[in-house]
């Protein structure tokens, strides 16, 4: 059997035209006729030429910004390497060879313009009957900042390294009243004074991060990236950004995404969906999320037309077997609407003694006489209450609309929806971390982190719509 083999030295001729150098099928077809097909105008970018020095063209920069970015390339840096070395970039550059410094500058000068692709790639998978907005799922996940964690600061942790700087400055002022009185060493005393400098201009620092934190009201604060927080994760705990993503039911392509400065997804999904809404240019029928979502105060901000499918989080509990319903838990307790009180299951009432803990609590209890004389009286497993002054309910203010998030999700139609939720609105946050190799943002800040987001959003809704349409079916209807 022959081996393949070739001599770097024997003389080859390349294509004539840079347009031969891929096949008629290559995805960077696509990316290039989607940028094309976008309106600049809309997104802020001038394509009129301007005086002064020569710049490269933004279309061209924008295409090799999203085409980098749906390969794993997002340093700009690697950019400008695969414009000398990859034949795809030097085809959809046309030979063009931009530097990594004018590649930065490009992304953070248009940052704004950047995030709102996603938009108009949404508006185009529209007009392609790709996006129907019907039914939306909404999700989260934490991406790393481009920050590190030791460099978040609480109110206590500033308060307790002022302290250590002071006890520090003390020492550093002995040391050099011993020396004045020993040696009277030059040399020491210079780096003595140098270091005390060193402090007391850290010692300023940390006290202005201090003052920020109580200005704004601020639990935690990053100097690094002012924007991130400090969250969990299965990777452990680092300097993070939220990421929260919408997708459409049809073919789950993205609908609208947003980093957010907060650990958890609680009171975010009214947000979500009137970013998504905006976008869509119409109010979609139904929205499923995670039981992470689930708070009453939230809900209430959701239009009344929209059917919001989210498990609270005892129903959540209860489907992953971790709470069992008890003979005497709250559940169990029928309450009387025109009377506003609780009947208990031994025929016992509860009634209305006045607000819990804030006014959007309301506390009802039974006579503790009867309760005392109830055969479910004690401490033993099984008993209802031990409490002298008998059993007590907690009631929210808004308990209906809770009732009303809980039936809608217990429905047959909630629970058929909430089955696709993991399916669709799981699969982008995967696409980014493996396929995209996001392990962290590159950028700082929520705007620039936002448009890195909104490029990871685009990426996967052309690679969507390449498999759902095939590549000249695509091209053919992007250019239409």
């Amino acid at each position: 059997m022959a081996y393949k083999c070739n001599d770097r030295m024997q003389r080859t001729l390349f294509p004539p035209l840079i347009e031969d150098y891929v096949t008629a099928e290559d995805p960077v077809r696509v990316y290039d006729a989607f940028v094309d097909s976008l309106d600049f105008e809309s997104l802020g970018i001038s394509l009129e030429p301007k005086g002064g020095a020569d710049e490269y063209y933004p279309k061209e920069m924008l295409k090799l910004t999203i085409y980098g970015s749906s390969y794993g390339i997002h340093s700009s840096r690697k950019l400008e390497r695969a414009c000398h070395h990859n034949i795809s970039f030097k085809w959809l550059m046309g030979d063009l060879t931009p530097q990594y410094r004018t590649i930065a500058r490009f992304r953070s000068k248009h940052k704004e313009a950047i995030r709102k692709v996603l938009k108009q790639c949404v508006h185009i998978c529209i007009k392609l009957d790709l996006i129907e907005g019907n039914t939306l799922f909404t999700d989260g996940s934490k991406f790393r900042a481009n920050a590190s964690i030791s460099n978040t600061w609480t109110k206590e942790k500033c308060r307790q390294y002022l302290r250590k700087i002071d006890k520090k400055i003390d020492q550093y002022i002995d040391e050099s009243e011993r020396i004045d009185a020993e040696e009277n060493n030059q040399e020491s005393m210079i780096q003595i004074k140098q270091n005390i400098q060193d402090k007391q201009a850290l010692m300023n620092k940390i006290k202005n991060t201090l003052e920020v934190l109580k200005k704004d009201n601020k639990t935690q604060l990053n100097t690094t990236d002012p924007d991130c927080i400090k969250a969990k994760s299965p990777q452990g705990t680092h300097a993070s950004y939220n990421v929260q993503s919408t997708v459409d039911e049809k073919h789950g392509l993205i609908v609208n995404t947003e980093a957010v400065s907060q650990s958890n997804d609680s009171n975010q999904l009214s947000r979500q969906v009137s970013q998504a809404s905006e976008i869509l240019e119409k109010k979609p029928k139904n929205v499923c999320a995670d039981s992470g979502y689930s708070s009453v105060k939230d809900f209430k901000e959701i239009d009344k037309d929209i059917n919001v499918i989210v498990p609270s989080q005892k129903q959540a509990q209860k489907d992953n077997d971790r709470h069992p319903l008890k003979p005497f838990d709250k559940e169990q307790f029928k309450y009387n609407k025109d009377a506003d009180r609780y009947t208990c299951p031994e025929g016992n009432q509860l009634r209305y003694i006045g607000f819990s803990g804030g006014p959007t609590k309301k506390c009802y209890r039974a006579k503790a006489k009867i309760c005392r004389k109830c055969r479910y009286f004690g401490k033993e497993a099984g008993k209802c209450t031990n409490s002298k002054s008998g059993r007590k309910i907690i009631r929210l203010v808004d308990e209906e609309l809770k009732e009303q998030m809980e039936s809608n999700y217990a429905s047959e139609q909630g629970q058929e929806i909430y089955k696709l939720r993991k399916q669709k609105v799981e699969l982008p946050f995967g696409h980014f971390k493996r396929n995209l190799r996001v392990g962290q943002f590159m950028l700082r800040g929520k705007p620039k982190v936002n448009a890195e987001v909104a490029i990871l959003a685009t990426c996967f809704n052309i690679t969507r719509m390449i498999s759902i349409l095939g590549i000249p079916n695509l091209i053919l209807a992007l250019k239409s």
